[in-house]
């Protein structure tokens, strides 16, 4: 299989390339500004660029990564534009837990999304658009992404809230972590599957911002006492990832497991 993984040069996106490599996969890096040895320069704002590097590359499958929070025209008209361009190749889009609002149940695959950011709702919109253009496609719903080398954002925050930066870890803010590596290969499975629609690919243990950071730091060999929390506003999202874990190989840890490791 040729593979295209866009925004490659993000915390999924290496770890997609690293898994691919050992898999013997035939992976080619899209990045946007940060250049990537064997890769492609890659806007995916820009429609005709997009058609112009999918039709070079001829990718047999295409996993979808590349985003900006506080932009939407890269993260609801980039899959827009990856999606028109795909023509054959399978196409994984990697979504995301804040589709939905805070509530006290988790969610599952055919539940309409409902957000209440601006990053959510651009999302929500790639989803539509996604499913319109490539109903065949995978969209892939995901929660925090913690890794291991420190470059994950719940990780970086730990070290300098650790540190005695301001700031704090909301209690009340709840999801459902994954590890990184579990994600990436899971994503690598689907590609190659015949799975199409709405998957949930999330860790299966709900925590608060604050447990979560707790257990990153007692992994790091800090003082998880040390580390500032405050209630916040409650803000309760969990995806039910059961129906999509039955049918991977790879098995999606808690994240007290990954992190415990």
């Amino acid at each position: 299989m040729r593979l295209l993984v866009t925004g490659a040069t993000g915390l999924l996106g290496r770890e997609l390339l690293l898994c691919a490599g050992k898999q013997a996969i035939d992976v080619v890096p899209a990045y946007h500004s940060q250049a990537l040895p064997g890769g492609v320069q890659l806007d995916v704002r820009r429609r005709d660029q997009v058609r112009d590097v999918i039709r070079s590359v001829r990718p047999d499958g295409i996993i979808h990564t590349a985003y900006r929070q506080d932009d939407w025209a890269t993260t609801a008209h980039g899959a827009v534009n990856v999606a028109l361009a795909a023509d054959t190749a399978r196409l994984v889009f990697v979504s995301t837990d804040v589709v939905f609002g805070p509530r006290k149940t988790a969610y599952h695959e055919h539940e309409a999304p409902c957000p209440i950011t601006p990053y959510g709702a651009a999302k929500a919109a790639a989803e539509t658009a996604v499913h319109a253009i490539a109903p065949d496609a995978v969209i892939a719903r995901t929660s925090l992404i913690v890794g291991s080398d420190g470059r994950s954002v719940e990780e970086q925050r730990v070290r300098r809230l650790a540190a005695g930066e301001p700031g704090a870890f909301y209690t009340g803010n709840i999801r459902c972590p994954i590890y990184v590596t579990d994600l990436a290969s899971a994503l690598l499975e689907l590609v190659r599957s015949d799975v199409n629609g709405i998957t949930h690919v999330a860790g299966p243990e709900a925590l608060s911002r604050l447990e979560l950071g707790r257990l990153i730091a007692i992994r790091d060999g800090l003082n998880p006492e040390a580390l500032p929390s405050i209630p916040g506003e409650p803000s309760e999202i969990q995806l039910d990832s059961r129906r999509t874990q039955a049918v991977l190989r790879t098995r999606l840890r808690a994240a007290s497991e990954f992190l415990a490791a």
